[in-house]
C-alpha cells in the first residue's frame, strides 16, 4: 500500500466487520485491492442482528435505514438486494406524553418546531405561548458549537426540548439533548442557527428548502428479511470477490513496519498488509493505536457511550389490536420506561406478510447516564415493557414469546465539540501512511454515516482527502436508523 493509493494485490487488513467495516472492504475490493478482514466477536454485522420470533423473521438492532442518503440503499443494490428493499408500510407515528398518544407533531426539524401550530396537547399554553415569543428575541449566539437543548431551550423554552426534542435525539443516539452537539447532531439546524435571528423562521426555511427539492419516493427503506441481512450480504459478496472474512479473531497489536507497511497481531497471528482500516468502536481503537498514534488513542478514549436493550414481543393478532401508525416515542420528562415503541408487524407490511395471525412490536429502554434500568434481568425488562405497554395502548395479553437483545455502550455520544475531536482524530492519523479509521463514533451513528464514513477512510488510502474534509464539515445527520427506535 502506498501513501497515494491502493494498487491491485496490494493487502488490506480491515480490523472489524461491522458495516462500516464491511463496506470498507467492498470499496477496497473495488479498487483491486487484497483484503483480509478480521472481527473479535462471532458474528459479522456489529448493531444490524436479523433474527426470528415466533417463527418471525424481524431485526435485533437497527430495523431501517435512512433512505435519502444514498450509500446504504446504494450499497443494498450493489449487492444483490435491489428487489427486498421495502418502505415502511407506515410512517404515522405517535407521541406518549401527558397521559395520552397524541400524533407526532409535523413541520419539525428533529422536534425542532417551526410554529406552535398542532403542538396542542403536547406543549402546555405557557409551552406555546413560549415559542411565539421566539422572534421577539435577540440572536442567540452559538459559536463553534452549542448542545441543541441549551440553544432550544433558549430560544423556544425547556418544554419544546423535554417533550419533542428529547425522544427524537434519545430515539438515535440514546442521549441527553442538553449534552449533544447541534453541529454535528443536527448540522442544517446548526448552519441555519449561525445566520437567523429566529429559530421558527430558520426552521420554516430549512422546510421550504426542502419542499422546494424534495426527492422522490420514502424518507426510510426497510430490507425484507431485516435489515441485519445488508452486512450478510455484503460479507457474501465479498467473500465472492476473494476477501478473507475470519471471525473470532482479535486483533491485540498494530505496528509500522520499518521498511513501510504495518504488521497487525492476532492472537499467535501475525499478518502484514500495505494498509489497514480501523472499524471498531473507539474503546477498542484506542487500544490499538496507542503506540503508533497515541494522539488518536487519546482522543478516541474521550469518547463516551450509551447503552440499551431491545425487548421484542410476540402476541397472537386476535389478543393484540394496537393503535394506528408505526408506534410511538416517549419524552423522558413523563417518568415512563421505555423510550420508545414500534409496532413492527404494522410499520413492516413484509413482517405481517410472514404469519398474518402473529403481531410483533418491540421497546427500547436505556438513556445516556442510565444504568439501574439495565441491570435488570431480561424478564423484569419485559415486564416493566409490558406495564408501559399496557399504559399506552391498553394490550393486557400475554405474548406468545419474547426476546431481550442487550447493545452494551452500543452507541457513542456526541457532545458538544465533538466535530472538532474527531478532526484531531483524523489530523494524527493521517500522519501515518497507509492507516484510516471509520466507524460510528465519527461522523453519524446511521447505517448511511458509516458507510459514507468507510467510503472516505478507502478514500483517504488513495490519497484522496475530500472525502474526509467534506464529512468533518458536514456530518451526515443521522435521523433514524441507528441501533435505537
Amino acid at each position: 500500500m502506498s501513501a497515494t493509493g491502493t494498487g491491485t494485490g496490494q493487502h488490506v487488513v480491515v480490523i472489524g466487520a461491522g458495516i462500516a467495516g464491511l463496506a470498507a472492504a467492498h470499496r477496497l475490493l473495488a479498487h483491486g485491492a487484497r483484503v483480509t478482514v478480521l472481527e473479535a466477536s462471532d458474528r459479522v454485522g456489529g448493531k444490524l442482528l436479523p433474527g426470528e420470533i415466533a417463527g418471525v423473521r424481524v431485526d435485533f438492532g437497527a430495523e431501517s435505514m435512512l433512505a435519502r442518503r444514498p450509500e446504504a440503499v446504494a450499497l443494498a443494490r450493489e449487492v444483490d438486494l435491489d428487489d427486498r428493499l421495502r418502505p415502511p408500510a407506515t410512517a404515522t407515528a405517535s407521541i406518549w406524553t401527558r397521559g395520552a398518544l397524541r400524533p407526532m407533531p409535523k413541520g419539525h426539524v428533529m422536534g425542532v418546531p417551526g410554529t406552535a401550530d398542532a403542538l396542542s396537547g403536547v406543549l402546555s399554553d405557557e409551552g406555546l405561548a413560549r415559542i411565539e415569543r421566539d422572534a421577539d428575541l435577540p440572536r442567540t449566539e452559538v459559536g463553534e458549537d452549542v448542545a441543541v437543548g441549551e440553544y432550544v431551550a433558549a430560544r423556544l423554552g425547556r418544554e419544546v426540548v423535554d417533550r419533542l426534542i428529547e425522544p427524537l435525539l434519545g430515539g438515535v443516539y440514546a442521549g441527553d439533548a442538553y449534552r449533544i452537539s447541534m453541529r454535528s447532531a443536527v448540522p442544517q439546524l446548526f448552519q441555519a442557527a449561525r445566520t437567523h435571528t429566529s429559530l421558527t423562521q430558520a426552521v420554516r426555511e430549512i422546510q421550504a428548502k426542502a419542499a422546494a427539492g424534495r426527492q422522490t419516493g420514502p424518507v426510510f427503506m426497510g430490507i425484507e428479511g431485516g435489515v441485519g441481512s445488508l452486512p450478510l450480504a455484503v460479507a457474501e459478496s465479498v467473500r465472492a470477490r476473494g476477501a478473507e472474512i475470519h471471525t473470532r479473531v482479535p486483533v491485540t497489536g498494530l505496528r509500522r513496519e520499518p521498511a513501510g507497511g504495518w504488521q497487525v497481531t492476532a492472537g499467535e497471528r501475525v499478518l502484514r498488509a500495505d494498509a489497514v482500516v480501523v472499524a471498531v468502536p473507539a474503546p477498542a481503537a484506542a487500544a490499538l493505536l496507542a503506540v503508533e498514534s497515541p494522539g488518536a488513542a487519546a482522543e478516541l478514549r474521550t469518547v463516551e457511550y450509551a447503552s440499551m436493550a431491545l425487548i421484542t414481543l410476540a402476541y397472537r393478532r386476535t389478543e393484540a389490536a394496537l393503535p394506528d401508525g408505526s408506534g410511538f416515542l416517549v419524552p423522558p420528562v413523563d417518568g415512563r420506561t421505555i423510550k420508545a415503541s414500534t409496532f413492527a408487524s404494522q410499520k413492516w407490511g413484509w413482517i405481517a406478510d410472514q404469519d398474518p395471525d402473529t403481531v410483533v412490536l418491540r421497546t427500547s429502554v436505556g438513556r445516556y447516564g442510565e444504568t439501574e434500568i439495565l441491570q435488570k434481568d431480561d424478564a423484569e425488562l419485559v415486564d416493566v415493557s409490558r406495564h408501559d405497554l399496557r399504559e399506552a395502548t391498553g394490550l393486557e395479553a400475554t405474548p406468545l414469546e419474547t426476546r431481550v437483545t442487550r447493545w452494551t455502550d452500543g452507541l457513542p455520544q456526541y457532545p458538544v465539540g465533538h466535530h472538532a475531536r474527531v478532526a484531531r482524530i483524523r489530523e494524527h492519523v493521517a500522519k501515518l501512511a497507509g492507516l484510516a479509521v471509520c466507524g460510528a463514533q465519527y461522523d453519524g451513528v446511521g447505517i448511511p454515516a458509516c458507510i459514507a464514513s468507510a467510503y472516505a477512510a478507502v478514500d483517504q488510502l488513495r490519497g484522496d482527502l475530500s472525502a474526509v474534509r467534506e464529512l468533518t464539515a458536514n456530518p451526515v445527520q443521522s435521523l433514524h436508523g441507528g441501533a435505537g427506535e
